[in-house]
């Protein structure tokens, strides 16, 4: 039977729920048990895929084509497994299932309220997900900070599973923070004392608290905290700033809370096999080089925009003990006249990751063509490969007037253009050629080398496609096609081989980079890139 984890948040938003649920279910696959993830997130869209990048971050996609939420990017990093559309689950995804059912007449004409109606949705979706995946502990994240009062119904939601279930069968997790007062040198319980308090009064006990900290808490403290919020000492555990957030499984390991998890389910407590990820934090540890690879995006202001490509760049640079700086480059500024070797100075390598609309294209293609023209490794995303293709067919084939209908709908050449199912599409969110295909690999490409193999999956995320009326006049021109999708004859990979290192491809291989199997693209691009010193 199933067994559930819930983990709440408290206090503040941003103290690391969703590493802390990542970690758990590290710890609890490293233990043997068939661990599963997912996300509640009480926003109304129903799922991330049209909120703007620098308000909220990357948008993260399953192999299954599901737009979520970048927690489950870290889900996904830590225990290497992948997750599907029963993963996210958004306010806006449960009240328009309510509501089409509504509509349909399935209430049988009863009235349709929060309990039980949207809480049942919610249940169900819970449940659903330990059905479908047949784990044997699914970790639950639930979005916000407890006191939201868009998280109500979820918070009340769990509050019957809790009574429904029992301790035998859910454990919840809340994460709060201990602050640390400079002037009287303390830290300070009471933020967590209101918080539980806060949880208590929605019907639900915490079995656990993960405390955020600067430091280790003392005993008073924990004693302090067991007594005032009914959880027993040995089931507070400190989350100690890291400087690496890979560190954090094995500081939670430590003070044994997945052991303490395993026992209030009955489970048996089996030995954990820890050995791959403690080899992954020696080698982090002992990196004995640097590189500097620019990353030139639209969406640089806020990091995370681009939180799994940068990821996937560490993952690579780990695997020649190497430490990768990423140069964040904007690129609108590019489109002002800089010195573009001043820009890019110290720089090994170029990528250009995805995004959408025209803002910042131009500036993309100006370092594309700096890439090619000057002969250093470049890797191409999404948008960026589209880009390259674009940057290629101007400067190399003198193709006049060349764009993407993405940004001029009545440019003379479409090089990249709406697949024909595209052009009738009204609604944004959901509607793009989205999660794993299939590409099949030209032998002998770098692409076939890299791989190593001729039939590869990749997640994808976009909604225009390279144009092959303009296939044959690159090809003469010196690009190659290296992967294609021979159902829908799509390309998929392109690259340029007189070049050092130049490859793009339509997908986003990001998303399948681990830290422990780094992605192929991302392990020729950085060694390319390391090679270029």
């Amino acid at each position: 039977m199933t067994k559930y984890v819930f983990v709440t948040g408290g206090v503040v938003s941003g103290l690391g729920k969703g590493i802390t649920a990542s970690s758990l279910a590290l710890l609890l696959k490293a233990r043997g048990y068939k661990v599963f993830m997912q996300k509640f997130d009480p926003y109304f869209n129903i799922d991330p895929g049209t909120m703007n990048p620098i308000q909220h971050g990357e948008v993260f996609v399953t192999y299954d084509g599901c737009e979520t939420d970048l927690d489950l990017g870290h889900y996904e990093r830590f225990i290497d497994e992948e997750l599907n559309y029963t993963s996210n689950i958004t306010s806006g995804k449960i009240y328009s299932s309510v509501i089409e059912k509504e509509r349909h007449g399935d209430y049988l004409g009863a009235t349709v309220q929060l309990v039980p109606h949207i809480t049942n949705e919610i249940k169900n979706k819970v449940y659903e997900a330990g059905l479908t995946s047949k784990a044997d502990i699914v970790i639950t994240e639930i979005g916000g900070t407890v006191g939201d009062i868009e998280s109500q119904a979820f918070i009340e939601t769990l509050r019957q599973i809790q009574y429904e279930k029992g301790s035998t069968e859910t454990a919840f997790v809340h994460t709060t923070l201990i602050p640390y007062i400079i002037g009287s040198n303390e830290l300070k319980t009471k933020p967590t004392q209101n918080s539980v308090k806060d949880l208590q009064n929605m019907g639900i006990r915490p079995n656990f608290l993960v405390c955020r900290t600067p430091f280790s808490t003392s005993d008073s403290i924990k004693e302090k905290l067991s007594l005032f919020c009914s959880i027993p000492k040995e089931n507070i555990v400190d989350a100690i700033d890291a400087k690496n957030i890979y560190d954090i499984p094995i500081n939670m390991h430590k003070q044994g809370i997945d052991e303490l998890i395993l026992k209030q389910f009955n489970l048996p407590v089996n030995k954990a096999n820890l050995k791959d990820w403690e080899n992954l934090l020696y080698v982090m540890d002992n990196l004995k080089e640097e590189v500097e690879i620019a990353l030139v995006g639209k969406y640089v202001e806020l990091h995370d925009a681009y939180l799994s490509v940068a990821e996937a760049l560490k993952h690579a640079g780990y695997k020649y003990q190497t430490k990768v700086n990423i140069k964040w480059v904007n690129s609108e500024d590019l489109e002002n006249n800089l010195d573009f070797k001043e820009v890019f100075k110290n720089t090994k390598g170029i990528i250009v990751p995805g995004g959408f609309g025209n803002r910042g294209t131009l500036g993309m293609i100006k370092a594309i063509n700096y890439a090619r023209v000057n002969n250093i490794p470049f890797l191409g995303i999404c948008l960026g490969m589209q880009l390259s293709v674009i940057e290629f067919a101007r400067n190399v084939c003198k193709l006049e007037d060349c764009n993407s209908t993405e940004f001029d709908p009545l440019c003379k050449n479409p090089i990249i253009d709406l697949m024909s199912d595209q052009k009738t599409v009204i609604n944004m969110g959901g509607t793009l050629r989205l999660g794993n295909y299939n590409c099949k690999l030209t032998k002998g490409t770098l692409a076939y080398n890299d791989y190593k193999t001729d039939l590869i999956q990749e997640r994808h995320r976009h909604r225009y496609e390279f144009n092959n009326k303009y296939m044959d006049l690159l090809k003469e021109k010196g690009m190659v096609f290296s992967g294609i999708n021979e159902e829908s004859n799509l390309v998929e990979i392109i690259e340029i081989p007189k070049h050092k290192h130049f490859i793009a491809c339509q997908f986003h291989p990001e998303f399948k980079s681990r830290p422990t199997r780094p992605h192929p693209l991302f392990v020729s691009f950085v060694k390319a890139s390391i090679d270029n010193k």
